[in-house]
Order: C-alpha cells, then sequence, then structure tokens
C-alpha cells in the first residue's frame, strides 16, 4: 500500500510513517511530494494521503495525525499512546502536553536542516521512533537519576554528615551543606514560581492566583508537595531506602515532617505502603491545562 504526504517531514510525518510500518502496513511505500501535488499525486499512484487538511488522516481539535491513526486502526497500546502524547505536543507546539516533546521537536528540527533527503531522513526516523517506542514500553517509569549519581550521592551524605549529627547543634557548614542538598532535590522535582513564570513570560502573581483553579484546586506549594509525595511512593514501593533517607530524597526537612505531610496526603503511613501498595488511596493526577488557560 502507497502512503503520500507533503515534502519536508519533521515531526508527524515522520512519526506516522514510523507507525504505519511498525504496526499498521509492514510493506508500506511512504511517499513524499510538494504540498501542492499531494492529492494529484495520490489519486495518479492510488496512495493514500495523510497529514494535509481537508482529507481523512489529518489533526482533529487538539490532536495530530498520530492521533487519528491510534485511533482509526484501533491500536490500543499504552506505549503508543505515551509517544501520541509527545509527538502531539512537539508536532502542535504544545510542550505541556508532554516532558519529551520540546526535545522531539528539537532532534527533528535539527536533523531536517541537516538532511535534504526525505526518505534518508525517514530512515533515520525510524530508528529513532523505535527506541522511543522501547522507552515508552519499558522504560517511562524509569528517572536518569534513580539509584543513581545523584541520589547515592545524596544518600552517601546524609549517613555520613546529617544523621549522625543527631540532637547535637547543626554548625554553619552542615547548614550549608543541607542547602545545597535542598538546591539539588528541588532541581529534580520541581521549579519555582518565579522560574515557571519567566519560562511562560506570565506575571508571577497572575500566575500564583490563577494556579488553583487547573490543578485539582492546590496552590503551587501544594502540588509541588504532592509530586514529591508520589516520588516518595514511587521510593517506598520500589526502593529499600529508610523512611528517613526517603524524606531527605523528596525534599522534606526531617522524617516527622515526611510523616505527617504523607498521612495528610494519602490517608495511609508509610509502613502501609510497603505492606502494600494498593491499599493507598492514590493522590488525583493533575489535570495540567494551565500552560492552554495562561496563554490565550
Amino acid at each position: 500500500m502507497k502512503w503520500i504526504t507533503r515534502e519536508r517531514p519533521k515531526i508527524d510525518r515522520i512519526a506516522c510513517p514510523w507507525l504505519i510500518k511498525r504496526f499498521i502496513d509492514p510493506d508500506a511505500e511512504i511517499i513524499y511530494v510538494p504540498y501542492t501535488e499531494v492529492l494529484s499525486q495520490a489519486e495518479l499512484l492510488q496512495a493514500i494521503p495523510f497529514d494535509l487538511p481537508d482529507i481523512e488522516y489529518t489533526h482533529y481539535e487538539d490532536q495530530c495525525t498520530f492521533d487519528y491513526f491510534l485511533k482509526k486502526h484501533q491500536l490500543n497500546d499504552p506505549a503508543l499512546d505515551r509517544i501520541a502524547a509527545i509527538v502531539r505536543g512537539a508536532d502542535t507546539d504544545r510542550h505541556d502536553f508532554a516532558a519529551q516533546s520540546a526535545g522531539l521537536e528539537a532532534i527533528f528540527s535539527g536533523l531536517a536542516y541537516n538532511i535534504r533527503n526525505d526518505q534518508e531522513l525517514l530512515e533515520l526516523g525510524l530508528t529513532i521512533y523505535d527506541g522511543l517506542y522501547s522507552w515508552a514500553k519499558h522504560l517511562h517509569h524509569l528517572k536518569h537519576t534513580q539509584a543513581g549519581p545523584v541520589e547515592q550521592m545524596l544518600l552517601e551524605v546524609f549517613n555520613k554528615y546529617i544523621k549522625k549529627s543527631g540532637a547535637n547543634k547543626i554548625p554553619a557548614w552542615a547548614k550549608e551543606l543541607k542547602n545545597l542538598i535542598q538546591d539539588q532535590i528541588d532541581t529534580n522535582v520541581s521549579l519555582s514560581l518565579k522560574d515557571v513564570s519567566k519560562d511562560l513570560d506570565i506575571h508571577p502573581s497572575y500566575l500564583s492566583r490563577e494556579f488553583s483553579k487547573y490543578f485539582d484546586n492546590l496552590s503551587y506549594g501544594e502540588y509541588i508537595r504532592k509530586i514529591r509525595i508520589e516520588r516518595a511512593i514511587e521510593l517506598l514501593t520500589n526502593a529499600n531506602y529508610s523512611l528517613t533517607e526517603i524524606a531527605y530524597l523528596t525534599g522534606f526537612s526531617d522524617q516527622s515532617h515526611f510523616t505527617r505531610i504523607f498521612k495528610q496526603q494519602t490517608g495511609e503511613t508509610q509502613p502501609n505502603i510497603k505492606k502494600g501498595f494498593k491499599k493507598v488511596k492514590r493522590i488525583p493526577k493533575v489535570n495540567s491545562v494551565l500552560f492552554q488557560a495562561v496563554s490565550t
């Protein structure tokens, strides 16, 4: 079967051929032609056009052509759904859809700039999407720093210096070290309101006032705390760390503070989580449409 679309592909027009070849039509022939020739060549070559206005395989509302392929061909695969969000964000310049969207757009913008032959670009793109699918299928739940050097460094510092200090007065160097650790934690799990406001070109006071409307009625600080609790649940269920270690790794000042906030947020204690994760009252997912609202 032949499939045809516009020349100079970058994101959706490489993602869709990858989807076609890997899940719909392994022997598919992908054809790229100038925009004005797509429909006439489709009729001449008996090819199916895609990613073009006013045809079946195209964008619908805020979804891109890749989304329609999934729906049309009933491809029910969580990994493909994850890729769809990334492609959608990259192709529509809505990077709030998925954290990886900006990276995908940057990669293919650079490749399209360097590679002028569309078929050559497609072949390389197929390999990249193969890798993305493996990530979405098997590795998406892992963090780059999970059980890695940064996390191990924090634990080493905690066990060597902070834990041993006990109830003794903390010296100035230890307080400074604690601040450095806190900075590292914040870098991994949060952005300051000031940073976010700058990235979005929105006044911090407006963002602070409007934030709760689109994030489950949580303030910015409450939302960041929720993110830390979710990270704590992940460590409780997938790592052999003590509660005090997890408290430090997730940005809480001490175990008692961590225990109180954890109970408040989940309705469970940490030991119950370790005994059986199914008992926990899951923290609701955030309805992240803030960026759409503030940009209109």
